[in-house]
């Protein structure tokens, strides 16, 4: 009982946030405009400032673990290619393939994983570490399989716009992120000591991040959207939820890992996929229906799923 009831003081805080950020929006409180601005505020400001101080505030000689890093790359370059593959076999419409890739293996690192590892450890290093091997990588394969599988233009059959793929590297290095992840570094192995205000200043709006994040996404929940294409939207959250972490949880328990790396990769095979699916999707010629109802699906979901993955993993010991 007593691993239970941890489980549920880890998420049900997370998601009652989220509700609220629902009933604001339902009451009229929120709206859509809020719902664009606090996303682009939160992933260009709140997020790379809670990246930049919990990386730089750790001594990144003693905590950086490389093969914890290499492992969250590899595993989420294994699971994209599998899920591809199998798609490509069983899926015949080609215009769901993108999105159902998309929303197979993409989770909400930097704003769930954050939170939930938050809640457990308080300020960590294990999250931003698993968002260098993941969160670059998530970016580089979503551009390939939404530019492979997107519906071809009229009189453009069997053409892809390869320029895409380079544009999306170009903006990886741009994006605000992994900016502040390389500059989070590069302070820690230096060794920076910032005066007290501008240390202050750095958390102040660093606390802001997970639960502005969280209201946000709550807010921007469409309901409505989760009813369409049930069926490749239930495969999708089948694969995200349960199938993933029931094949990488006990290799990386077997490799050793425990505590906040396996929080770290649980909530990057297992968390809600990540809402900025939607946008790549619409933008590339995908599926954008399927994209929102994964989203959607997922978000509802993974409340019941990460509740009893943590529970089965603090049962086992290994959180």
């Amino acid at each position: 009982m007593s691993n239970f009831l941890f489980s549920l003081n880890v998420t049900l805080p997370i998601f009652l946030v989220m509700v609220l950020g629902y009933v604001l929006k339902q009451t009229g409180m929120l709206n859509d405009n809020f719902v664009t601005v606090a996303n682009k505020f939160n992933f260009k400001v709140t997020l790379p400032f809670m990246l930049f101080r919990d990386i730089s505030s750790v001594d990144i000689r003693q905590v950086f673990d490389g093969k914890y890093v290499l492992f969250c790359a590899l595993a989420s370059t294994a699971c994209f290619w599998l899920i591809w593959g199998m798609t490509k076999l069983f899926v015949k419409e080609q215009s769901l393939r993108g999105a159902f890739v998309q929303g197979s293996f993409r989770s909400s690192a930097a704003v769930m994983g954050l939170a939930f590892i938050q809640n457990i450890y308080g300020e960590s290093a294990m999250g931003p570490l698993m968002i260098i091997g993941a969160v670059p990588l998530y970016n580089i394969f979503s551009v390939i399989v939404l530019t492979f599988e997107a519906e071809t233009e009229e009189g453009a059959a069997g053409k892809r716009d390869m320029s895409k793929i380079r544009e999306a590297c170009v903006n990886i290095l741009k994006n605000p992120i992994i900016i502040a992840i390389a500059l989070g570094l590069v302070t820690a192995l230096i060794g920076i000591d910032f005066p007290t205000v501008i240390d202050s200043t750095i958390n102040n709006v660093a606390k802001m991040a997970t639960p502005l994040a969280l209201v946000a996404l709550g807010a921007g929940f469409e309901g409505r959207k989760a009813m369409a294409k049930m069926g490749p939207t239930l495969w999708a959250a089948l694969i995200k939820l349960v199938l993933q972490p029931v094949l990488l949880l006990p290799l990386a328990a077997w490799m050793g890992f425990t505590g906040e790396k396996m929080i770290g990769i649980l909530i990057m095979l297992a968390s809600p996929t990540t809402p900025s699916c939607y946008i790549m999707a619409k933008n590339m010629r995908n599926d954008g229906v399927l994209t929102a109802s994964i989203v959607v699906t997922t978000t509802l979901l993974g409340a019941f799923t990460l509740t009893a993955w943590i529970f089965i993993l603090r049962s086992l010991g290994l959180v």
